[in-house]
């Protein structure tokens, strides 16, 4: 494309182009008011006119041919040998005796007597008809004497006198030379005289007959027609009527010299002659005398009902010229005539220079004439001398064999052509560009046939449609190459341009419609418009409402191929091999490429990044997403979808509705997808950046990942909550939107880098057949938590804390416990979410699913006090009074496996606790009672003794302190020493509050309630009722209340023994609550009094003083 590619570039600039104003306007005053075809290649008009718009007369045989000089033939054109009697009835070209035989033979009887019509007869005879030579040598003396002689021109003074006074140029020339004829001719479409008309034909049907004839052309081509072998000037060296072939050969030379081929040069005079004969003999089939023998059966088989003139059979047989049954030669000739026809710009003047000049409005007949043009350029490169020339190494070596109906340009569209569509803008009319039109009929009929046949729309309608299920791939492909070079010209864009050309030259610095900068990069006009589409009210300089709505459809329908974005793909080409070279599927490249964002190049980066800023703000842009989750928008998001401008409202609602039921798999990978790439930069998210850009500069600054703006922006949040009085930095609306930001971070762990990155490992190890989204991963990494890495242990540890902290943020709670939070705590504060949920779990209402997941909650908090952040708060005193030895010897971010809290239920056992504290540990004991798994230490001492000794109790799933039952029957079976501390401890725990031991409890619900129901529980007040209770033998119990109770003594009992007291604290809490501490203490009193009164006795006997020392 070396030589290709700069010509097709410039080809454009230099035409004066006056269709595609025709096209957009509609009908507008065009504004071209000259034509400039100097220097100018001739096939650059053809954008604008057609050549083929000269009117044609059916002259007939009118009464003005009797007015022919009867004695002329006779004296000058009979050969030797020939008669040259004179008849009353004049000389009869009929009645000779060297074509007498031709005449009867080959002309209808009627015909003899008018020699024009003789003479049109044996010109347009039967190529297989030969003629004797003495009457083509008769022929040739009658029309060269005719055309020369001054009763000639005197005819046509006589008929054409008004026509000549009319016409300067025709009055001024020279009589007696057959100029004067010529003249005529040339400017035969404005004669009005219909006789004039009538002459004037047939003369032209004469002159065209032989190169001869025609005025001057003989002296001024002599010496080219020589050099390039094109005939003889000499008669009878070659057939006299086939001249038109030497015309046809000098044709060839011309096309030849276009294209550029060595040694062939024509001299000027030569090619402005060669010129005049094609636009005359252009405009009636049967004046181009080669084409006409060619083509003459091919004529009467395809174009039999065409009517000639006007050229009419020009166009027919050019329709037909790829069809199998046109002969070789006949679309060889067809091929050649139409190359000339493109060259010579006056061709095509005669139908449009006067709807093209200042202020006149466009007539239909030249728009017609145009759209033809356009369509024969579109079908055959060949027309085109420039596309010829400069790209015959890519046709050759890309596009051989694929001439037919455009496929060669559709062909060179994928190697690079800019120069053709630009002169044939198919944006105007798809009709034009044969290939697509064929390939898209289909698509068209069933798609987008409510569109007018014709109207620009429909290309729109086909993007729509693209990668649809309504779309074919044959058209997939014209369509994506046709819509290649159209985003590189935005006047190429019919309806765009007519909307946005105020805006262009307001915003976009374009000064003229026709005004094409070298300098000036491919698509920069569009760029500036989108760029300017989505601005505020205060960022000034917006477009209009009808400019912006059109720049925004066909951004949204050029986002689907990186290829049509112009400046994305330049500066992005080297990133494009690097990273996504096999990204071939639809919107897989920019994928890649937002993927990749951070290791592109700084300008590729940029303008990935300015277009995903623009995704954010209108999501419609992602073409394929938004047509993936159209049952999701449809049934959640059809309102914020109908009014998707400038909100980003739309991409919100899809990630808050991403795991309903009409969520389809690509809808769901892709809005993750814009999640993720949003993670990469805070600007990502338009909601986001608008509502907290100031927050960011002021109390973020140089921070641009999102998820560290997120944190950045959260920590100041809680810091500022934290210090009691202090005013929040964040503002209001800037809060709410971060609020929106970190729930969706929590509901997939990518969405969270640090954490994905410290986890990568772990996750692959243990969860790699999790699928990722709906918090699965995160979920499984918590579950797994024992056996990960140290560092992603401590990452997810943060992660729990964080969650247990401000609920809301876990995921997978607040999914499955949806319609339970909406039944027991529609009023409840979301930081106290969980809290709530507890309170409520053994709800009959409860859902199983929702229970099953707070009790997973419960246990992962009773694994360490930071997680709890109610009884952290209730006991930050506590903590570090009796248990301060425990966080000595902690590590951060790593559980406390339950002893923080295991400390505490001793320390509640032993009534030591403050009331806030000992109330929350109450809430775990009662809580950890009913099931086992909310005692870490227990499960952890136990984890073998629990399976051997409680198998059924653990399979019953019940949750109602069966298994902590089972295990206290069993104590004397523990063999595990650390397990059977942990049950003695239950025991011990049981004493101070009835609650804590569930299957007690409620055998003695009654007995409490008849015996004891004035005791407030706690302190082991309860307890020590029942004792008492018990040992009164007034007093009747339950059976099973007795029964327990008596087995609840015998355990404290055998605890007693196995488990001694450790101190004098130990010693005297279990004097305080066992159940015969008034006995034990009355003991001790009266060892007390004996002790005193014994002391008191030995004291004096030891202590006795004589009398004598007190005297002293």
């Amino acid at each position: 494309m070396s030589v290709c590619g700069p010509v097709l570039r410039s080809f454009f600039s230099h035409s004066v182009s006056c269709f595609i104003w025709l096209r957009v306007a509609h009908g507008s005053k065009c504004l071209c008011k000259q034509f400039d075809v100097g220097p100018v290649s001739y096939a650059h008009i053809f954008t604008m006119i057609s050549p083929l718009g000269l009117q044609v007369w059916d002259a007939g045989t009118g009464a003005l041919l009797q007015k022919m000089p009867a004695d002329l033939p006779g004296k000058a054109a009979a050969p030797d040998g020939a008669s040259s009697v004179r008849r009353s009835g004049g000389w009869k070209l009929a009645e000779e005796a060297a074509c007498r035989e031709d005449v009867s033979r080959i002309c209808p009887k009627h015909s003899w007597n008018n020699n024009l019509a003789v003479l049109e007869c044996l010109q347009d005879r039967k190529d297989e008809t030969e003629l004797a030579a003495d009457c083509n040598h008769l022929l040739w003396n009658y029309k060269f004497n005719l055309t020369t002689d001054p009763k000639f021109e005197s005819v046509a003074v006589e008929v054409c006198k008004t026509t000549i006074s009319g016409i300067k140029e025709c009055a001024a020339e020279e009589r007696g030379k057959g100029y004067l004829v010529s003249c005529l001719v040339d400017h035969r479409t404005n004669i009005s005289e219909y006789q004039c008309n009538q002459y004037i034909t047939k003369m032209t049907s004469i002159v065209f007959s032989d190169y001869r004839l025609i005025c001057g052309f003989m002296d001024k081509c002599k010496d080219d027609i020589n050099k390039l072998h094109c005939g003889s000037v000499n008669t009878g060296e070659k057939d006299i009527h086939s001249q038109g072939e030497v015309i046809a050969c000098l044709e060839k030379g011309l096309v030849s010299e276009a294209e550029e081929q060595p040694a062939i040069t024509i001299n000027e005079d030569c090619k402005k002659s060669i010129m005049r004969v094609a636009e005359l003999s252009s405009d009636d089939f049967h004046l181009d005398r080669h084409l006409y023998f060619a083509c003459r059966e091919d004529r009467e088989r395809l174009c039999e009902n065409t009517p000639a003139g006007e050229g009419k059979v020009y166009k027919c047989l050019f329709n037909h010229k790829f069809e199998e049954s046109m002969s070789d030669k006949v679309r060889l000739v067809c091929g050649e005539r139409l190359i000339v026809m493109a060259l010579p710009p006056t061709v095509l003047f005669s139908t449009c220079f006067g709807s093209c000049s200042a202020g006149q409005t466009v007539s239909g007949e030249c728009q017609g004439e145009m759209l033809d043009y356009r369509r024969m350029l579109m079908e055959d490169y060949s027309l085109s001398p420039e596309i010829v020339l400069h790209c015959r190494g890519e046709i050759d070596t890309h596009c051989s064999g694929l001439h037919h109906k455009g496929r060669t340009l559709h062909c060179l569209m994928r190697v690079g052509l800019q120069t053709l569509i630009q002169e044939t803008d198919p944006g105007a009319d798809y009709r034009i560009d044969r290939a697509l039109n064929e390939a898209c009929e289909s698509v068209i009929q069933t798609a987008c046939k409510h569109i007018r046949n014709g109207d620009p729309m429909i290309l729109s309608c086909l993007m729509e449609h693209l990668y649809t299920d309504k779309m074919v791939e044959d058209c997939e492909h014209r369509l994506l190459e046709l819509q290649y070079f159209i985003s590189r010209d935005w006047k190429l864009d019919p309806i765009l341009y007519k909307k946005c050309q105020n805006d262009a030259s307001r915003i976009c610095h374009t000064h003229g419609w026709n005004e094409t900068s070298e300098f000036m990069p491919p698509g920069a006009v569009f760029s500036c418009l989108y760029r300017h589409a989505y601005r505020t009210e205060m960022q000034g300089r917006r477009l209009s409402r009808d400019c912006k709505t059109e720049v925004q459809r066909i951004l949204h329908q050029r986002a689907l191929d990186v290829k049509l974005d112009p400046e994305l793909q330049q500066r992005c080409m080297t990133d494009l091999g690097k990273w996504c070279s096999e990204k071939t599927e639809a919107g897989q490249e920019l994928e890649c490429l937002q993927d990749h964002l951070d290791e592109l190049v700084t300008s590729c980066r940029d303008v990935v990044g300015n277009l995903t800023e623009l995704e954010s703000e209108d999501i419609q842009i992602e073409a394929l997403l938004i047509r993936a989750c159209e049952p999701v928008i449809q049934s959640y998001c059809h309102e914020v979808a109908d009014n998707q401008i400038d909100t980003g409202d739309l991409m919100e609602c899809l990630v808050a509705n991403k795991h309903q039921k009409e969520m389809n798999e690509k809808c769901t990978v892709g809005v993750t997808h814009f999640q993720l790439i949003q993670m990469k930069d805070f600007r990502f998210s338009y909601k986001f950046k608008m509502a907290c850009k100031e927050d960011v500069l002021k109390l973020c600054p140089n921070i641009k990942k999102k998820v560290d703006v997120v944190i950045c922006l959260s920590t100041t949040v809680r810091n500022d909550t934290l210090q009691e009085g202090r005013e929040q930095r964040v503002s209001m609306k800037c809060r709410k939107q971060l609020r929106v930001e970190e729930l969706e971070m929590s509901e997939d762990i990518r969405l969270e880098p640090d954490l994905y990155e410290s986890c990568w490992q772990d996750i692959k190890q243990h969860c790699q057949n999790v699928v990722f989204g709906n918090a699965q991963v995160i979920e499984c990494l918590k579950e797994k938590k024992k056996q990960l890495t140290q560092h992603c242990h401590q990452k997810v540890f943060k992660l729990q804390e964080t969650e247990m902290m401000d609920p809301e943020l876990d995921f997978q709670l607040m999914r499955v416990c949806k319609q339970m939070i909406r039944r027991f705590c529609s009023e409840t504060d979301a930081k106290n979410m969980l809290q709530c949920l507890k309170q409520n779990k053994n709800s009959e209402l409860m859902d199983p699913k929702c229970k099953q997941m707070i009790t997973k909650r419960q246990i992962t908090q009773n694994t360490d006090y930071r997680l709890n952040p109610v009884l952290r708060k209730a006991c930050k005193a506590d903590i570090p009074k009796f248990c301060q030895g425990i966080l000595n010897n902690a590590k951060d971010d790593n559980e406390l496996e339950g002893q923080v809290i295991s400390c505490l239920k001793l320390k509640y056992a032993d009534q030591r606790l403050s009331p806030d504290c000992e109330g929350q540990i109450s809430v775990i004991l009662q809580e950890s009672a009913l099931d086992y798994r909310l005692d870490p230490q227990l499960q952890l001492q136990c984890n073998d003794e629990i399976p051997r000794l409680c198998a059924e109790e653990v399979a019953a799933q019940e949750q109602t302190g069966q298994v902590e039952e089972c295990l206290k029957i069993n104590l004397l079976k523990i063999s595990h020493e650390g397990c059977k501390k942990e049950v003695l401890n239950i025991l011990k725990e049981s004493k101070a509050d009835i609650f804590v031991d569930p299957v007690l409890h409620t055998a003695c619900a009654l007995d409490i309630k008849h015996q004891c129901a004035a005791i407030p529980p706690g302190r082991g007040r309860q307890m020590s009722c029942l004792m008492e209770a018990l040992q009164d033998k007034r007093v009747r119990l339950q059976p099973e209340c007795k029964k327990r109770l008596q087995d609840r003594i015998d355990m404290w009992s055998y605890a007693a023994k196995v488990a001694p007291a450790e101190g004098f604290s130990d010693l005297a809490g279990q004097v305080f609550t066992s159940p015969a501490k008034n006995y034990i203490l009355s003991m001790l009193a009266m060892c007390v009094v004996l002790l005193f009164l014994m002391g008191l006795l030995c004291g004096r006997i030891t202590k006795r003083v004589t009398q004598e020392l007190k005297d002293r």
